[in-house]
């Protein structure tokens, strides 16, 4: 029985794979199309360098101050992991608080809402004026970018059980806490991922605009320097590089879904 089972599960796993790999070419496709066509009217306009720079352009001297980019990019990467994982924990912490709490939800849930319309931009210096120029204002404007998407996720999902198993679980004589453990908590994960990716998006581009702010590292006040000395190649490198950064950090997530929530439905196509 167990031999019969093993090529089933290799096959499966090829298919997803070969399904994987299917959606992964055409958008890799219309990139490099893209390129040859920026590269091919860049080259064949009279375009100057310093304001559209060809993409041959770029990576030349992107590597050139390859050394430069990559301390830079290791200081907005430290800031990034260290912002997205508080920001995770303050909106976990708070959605449980918030869902065990009934009370104080329905008088904190509208001012955090209310919150998302204060532009980062403008709140950046507020946390300078009241923390100064260290780490501290610029993890806590990351944190704010995490911590919004993951609280609403995560309170979505320990709102949203089945209740025909949370009527069970009381009939059981499960107090709270247990209903929260055994059955809250577990059912809100699919929900919890969905709004990890999300701050994964938006954790980068957070990491950059705290830069701006005050920083002597981070691609932030690279591309800012940058930019200031004309140097636009290097500008559309840093660019570069926080798309990378975000892909990576939204791929580590999905695979960390993937590892965690073994019991979700496949989608069609994948069997």
């Amino acid at each position: 029985m167990d031999s019969n089972r093993l090529p089933l599960r290799k096959a499966s796993r090829s298919g997803v794979a070969a399904a994987r790999l299917r959606a992964v070419w055409p958008p890799l496709l219309v990139l490099a199309a893209l390129l040859l066509v920026w590269e091919a009217a860049v080259r064949l306009s009279s375009v100057e360098a310093w304001l559209v720079p060809a993409p041959s352009a770029i990576v030349q001297d992107a590597w050139d101050a390859r050394e430069r980019l990559a301390e830079h990019t290791v200081a907005t990467l430290r800031l990034t992991l260290f912002g997205f994982a508080g920001g995770t924990a303050a909106g976990f912490g708070l959605a449980a608080l918030l869902h065990l709490l009934p009370f104080v939800r329905s008088g904190v849930y509208p001012l955090l809402v209310l919150s998302q319309n204060v532009p980062l931009i403008a709140l950046g210096p507020l946390l300078v004026v009241w923390f100064g120029f260290g780490l501290l204002p610029k993890l806590l404007l990351v944190m704010l970018v995490c911590f919004f998407p993951v609280c609403v996720a995560m309170l979505g999902g320990l709102r949203g059980g089945d209740p025909a198993l949370e009527r069970y679980m009381r009939m059981i004589g499960a107090g709270r806490w247990r209903r929260f453990i055994s059955l809250e908590l577990p059912g809100s994960i699919t929900h919890l991922f969905s709004g990890l990716k999300l701050a994964a998006s938006y954790s980068v581009t957070g990491a950059v605009v705290a830069e701006w702010i005050g920083s002597e590292k981070g691609l932030g006040i690279f591309m800012l320097l940058s930019s200031k000395g004309f140097k636009t190649s290097l500008v559309f490198a840093g660019v570069a590089i926080v798309v990378t950064l975000s892909l990576l950090l939204f791929a580590a997530v999905t695979g960390a879904e993937r590892l965690t929530v073994r019991w979700r439905p496949r989608k069609e196509g994948t069997e």
